[in-house]
């Protein structure tokens, strides 16, 4: 491979107001690659990330879970779309959140299911300003990472919220538009804006400053690209031909990714959720994919290691349209067993679960080192409530996806104990991050066979 030397894995493409971290190059092994091999960098040595994916409503869990246990299960209707990843995650049964039940307090199981997916903790009752509920897990490896990567966490979300008001029978709004919570009294509010998300991935200076560039560019119809054209072109002389290769394929997608952000135009009436603010799109289903192609580029470029993203909202109603669902989603969820309304919900289901599909398809089409990018991650996608009729909190339909740097025996489905707290699962990502606690909301120990 020819080079002038080593670079750092913290290189940037930089410009007026702009900072395009690198995806992992050869040239930035520790040591010089060996034959026959793509890097100097295994599978086990890349650095590993984590993320958590909140989908609202339960799901119809006939359609979701695999007749057998173990390896060379079938996937059923909702999970059909994981087919070319099926043997890069498992499917895990009979984990329970507690703490989502009522547990003395009656209604407002949706706003429940959404503060307890990532703490494990009882939220207060309230719809003032007295919120409490509990850490969740991805701000514990937040903290415990943080110096690792310029951006701590990412917050991500399809459906805008509030942290105010009555949402669900006496229970904050906090709670039903928030997974991630810095505190037990502090929500960290997602962002649904792609265009904000693509400028704090790659734009440097004041929120003001931001503003001003992101005008610039569309006045004179420029690129955020052109700005470090300069500096990509420096590097691309020090580069082998691999890494030349690699790093035209990443700018050619952050530049896709910027076209489909400013094209972007305000949503569509999404039921009885808030209005979205201008800039997301229109179609649902290329806000889900833009949001999904951002915590993309945020892996690969090593900007953050830990991420969230709520698909929608807890008790959403949003309609589904563009699969000939016109019903809202939660009106549907009371389905009292009607087969019509089972099937349009295993139908919203499966379409949800088509977006988590190309979301891991982009992950692991991504070289980094010996594997891929999902080689390295360590992906959660579930529901707070199994039933959204029963609004019951056991037996939750959980996937966890990527290998965790090898560490995971995946490709299987691995049926626990009902009643076996969810939080031990994150118990073990937390020791798989580096980022070990002595207990995290209800969690009881460790969540054992994840490596077979």
């Amino acid at each position: 491979m020819s080079q002038t030397g080593r670079i750092s894995r913290r290189t940037a493409l930089r410009g007026l107001g702009t900072a395009i971290s690198l995806p992992f190059l050869e040239s930035m092994s520790a040591a010089p690659a060996l034959a026959g091999t793509s890097s100097a960098m295994s599978v086990a040595e890349g650095p590993r990330r984590v993320a958590f994916f909140f989908v609202p409503n339960g799901v119809h869990l006939p359609n979701w879970t695999p007749a057998t246990e173990g390896y060379g299960f079938s996937l059923p209707f909702i999970l059909e779309p994981l087919a070319e990843v099926r043997d890069d995650l498992m499917v895990l049964s009979g984990l329970t959140h507690d703490k989502g039940r009522g547990n003395g307090d009656g209604a407002g199981d949706h706003a429940r299911s959404a503060s307890v997916f990532l703490t494990g903790a009882q939220p207060r009752k309230t719809s003032g300003a007295n919120i409490r509920s509990g850490i969740s897990v991805d701000q514990v490896a937040a903290k415990k990472i943080a110096h690792q990567t310029r951006i701590a966490s990412l917050e991500l979300g399809c459906e805008a919220g509030r942290n105010a008001g009555n949402c669900d029978s006496g229970y904050s709004c906090a709670y039903s538009s928030n997974i991630s919570w810095a505190s037990s009294t502090t929500p960290v509010a997602k962002e649904t804006n792609p265009k904000l998300v693509f400028d704090r991935l790659f734009s440097q200076g004041t929120t003001g400053q931001i503003a001003r560039q992101r005008a610039e560019r569309k006045i004179y119809r420029r690129s955020l690209l052109d700005f470090v054209l300069d500096d990509a072109r420096s590097l691309q002389k020090t580069l082998g031909t691999p890494d030349q290769r690699k790093l035209d394929e990443y700018l050619s997608s952050v530049r896709e990714i910027e076209r489909r952000t400013e094209a972007a135009s305000p949503a569509a009436d999404m039921g009885d959720a808030i209005e979205a603010p201008e800039g997301i799109p229109e179609e649902y289903g290329e806000h889900l994919r833009l949001m999904c192609d951002m915590m993309v580029l945020a892996f690969q470029a090593d900007l953050t290691r830990v991420s969230t993203c709520m698909f929608a909202n807890a008790g959403s109603n949003r309609s589904y349209r563009q699969i000939d669902v016109p019903d809202g989603h939660h009106n549907l969820s009371h389905h009292g067993g009607d087969p019509e309304k089972l099937d349009k919900i295993s139908r919203i289901n499966r379409f949800h679960m088509q977006h988590f599909a190309y979301f891991l398809q982009r992950l692991k089409a991504i070289p980094e080192g010996n594997g891929t990018l999902l080689d390295h991650c360590m992906i959660v996608y579930g529901s707070g409530l199994s039933d959204g009729n029963r609004h019951n909190n056991e037996n939750l339909p959980i996937l966890l996806a990527g290998h965790g740097g090898g560490t995971l025996a995946t490709g299987r489905h691995v049926r626990y104990p009902e009643e076996t707290p969810l939080c031990n699962l994150y118990m073990s990502l937390l020791d798989r991050m580096d980022a070990s606690v002595d207990w995290i909301g209800d969690s009881t120990g460790r969540l054992h066979r994840l490596d077979g």
